[in-house]
């Protein structure tokens, strides 16, 4: 049997019906009009402003999709101007300079490492592709410990790395509810190692990271005792640029 609402004059007698078994079975939706179901694919967002009205709702459908799918022209993959890759933000030793300016320049000759007197400059592993061989920090290894003079700038005579910038690796940043002191337990080991000044204050003996004065070396996150290390390192996204000589 047939269920049917009565079409009154004007309304065209075209709504939609549903069935006994669908109606115990709260199948309801079928009784909304399929104009109304949201497109199942969409290619990309558009603003409102930029896409034209068409003549008609009917026509817009029409032309726009097909069952709901829009059919939208795709713009051509240029391949004579691909984009040029990003770089992988990683932590590079003290005095840097600007990413790509130090992957062009960077012979990977391994001197500021072999002039590093904590081991901690490591080369970059070869699963990273094209930064593979360069210098990095890993801190959960071994941090960089801020030595006077930074001997691993001197060593460098490619000139990536130069004393006459700011010696900003990143940032820490103390998770809370992975830090011991911030549970009740006396902890103030981060403070007590961190070779920077003024780095991190004790406040009611709960450490906190000031990133105005954090150069991102590591050495709180390499010697924090958590039982899930409570330091989150973020290496520095963007470095000073050398002028052009």
């Amino acid at each position: 049997m047939m269920w049917k609402r009565r079409s009154k004059a004007g309304d065209g007698g075209d709504k939609p019906r549903i069935n006994r078994r669908d109606l115990l079975q709260g199948k309801l939706w079928k009784l909304i009009r399929p104009s109304h179901y949201l497109p199942l694919v969409m290619r990309y967002p558009k603003a409102a402003e930029d896409i034209e009205p068409a003549e008609s709702p009917a026509e817009e459908r029409r032309t726009r999709s097909i069952s709901g799918i829009a059919i939208e022209a795709v713009a051509p993959t240029r391949l004579s101007s691909p984009t040029p890759p990003r770089a992988i933000p990683v932590f590079r030793p003290p005095g840097a300079i600007e990413e790509n300016q130090f992957l062009a320049g960077c012979t990977r000759c391994n001197d500021c490492a072999d002039a590093c007197p904590y081991d901690a400059i490591r080369k970059a592993p070869e699963r990273l592709g094209s930064i593979a061989g360069t210098p990095t920090i890993e801190a959960d290894t071994a941090a960089c410990m801020m030595c006077e003079g930074f001997p691993c700038i001197t060593a460098c005579e490619a000139g990536v790395l130069v004393h006459s910038i700011d010696k900003v690796m990143g940032t820490a940043k103390v998770t809370e509810h992975l830090c011991l002191a911030h549970h009740g337990t006396t902890c103030t080991v981060c403070s007590e190692r961190c070779p920077v000044e003024g780095a991190i204050e004790v406040r009611q003996g709960k450490p906190t990271v000031l990133e105005n004065v954090c150069v991102g070396c590591g050495v709180c996150r390499y010697v924090c005792p958590a039982p899930e290390n409570a330091i989150l390192l973020m290496p520095a996204f963007l470095r000073p640029t050398l002028p052009a000589t």
